[in-house]
């Protein structure tokens, strides 16, 4: 990929995301029509994972941790694994600590975030 068709995608992508940030800071997902709501909790009933996102995330921009975390405290507590996964894409970090990034984001540890995210979809819903 040229220089112009990286510059573009990284262009397009940071304006997206500012456009992003600037919707869900302004706007709050629990009082305006146009988010989309969750369709397997539609279907079910039952909370999803993913449930609460989008107001856990306009509570982040506003700070407000702690109604971020009572919507969704997974995604809260998720937030530091995915900033170390963020740093390890760095290809000097992931060859300086490859048996640190094996650990944190290899197979095994996959299967733990899966069962993590199983479970807490088990115990949202009891």
């Amino acid at each position: 990929m040229g220089f112009k068709n990286k510059f573009l995608v990284y262009f397009l992508i940071s304006v997206f995301l500012t456009v992003a940030v600037f919707v869900y800071y302004t706007a709050d997902p629990s009082k305006e029509f146009f988010f989309l709501k969750c369709p397997f909790k539609f279907a079910t009933g039952l909370d999803c994972p993913g449930c609460g996102a989008q107001r856990a995330f306009h509570e982040l921009l506003h700070f407000n941790i702690a109604e971020a975390f009572r919507y969704n405290p997974l995604l809260i507590s998720a937030i530091p694994y995915v900033g170390l996964g963020i740093i390890f894409q760095r290809k000097k970090i992931a060859e300086k600590y490859p048996r640190m990034r094996r650990a944190l984001f290899g197979q095994y540890a996959i299967r733990i975030v899966l069962g993590i995210i199983l479970l807490y979809f088990v115990i949202r819903n009891l």
